[in-house]
């Protein structure tokens, strides 16, 4: 009669592959959530585009056909972040009327 033969009661190694394995699962989620959250970022960015754009508007209407500069495109997008005392202030220092400055800042951030 034959003896058992002794089953190994050993823990099988970690492979190089299963490490990998799992960091790669990582850095697919971790890019996925990148990905949706520049997803949502970006459907947003629209929106506040266009915020900026009508009060832009509002002051090339006084400018009669001019382009806005710089500096009222920063107090536009002063504006859209809530800051209308800031906005105002931006645009009176850039030459544009008290009334205008103040219209313009409110639609900002609509």
């Amino acid at each position: 009669m034959r003896t058992p033969t002794r089953t190994s009661t050993r823990t099988p190694s970690r492979t190089p592959g299963r490490t990998s394995t799992r960091t790669s699962a990582r850095v697919a989620g971790v890019l996925t959530g990148l990905a949706l959250a520049l997803g949502g970022a970006a459907l947003a960015a629209p929106a506040a585009h266009a915020d900026v754009t009508a009060c832009i508007n509002q002051v090339e209407r006084e400018l009669q056909g001019g382009e806005a500069p710089d500096s009222v495109r920063m107090a536009c997008y002063v504006g859209l972040t809530g800051d209308s005392d800031q906005c105002v202030t931006g645009l009176t220092a850039s030459g544009v009327t008290n009334g205008t400055a103040v219209s313009a800042c409110r639609v900002a951030p609509q």
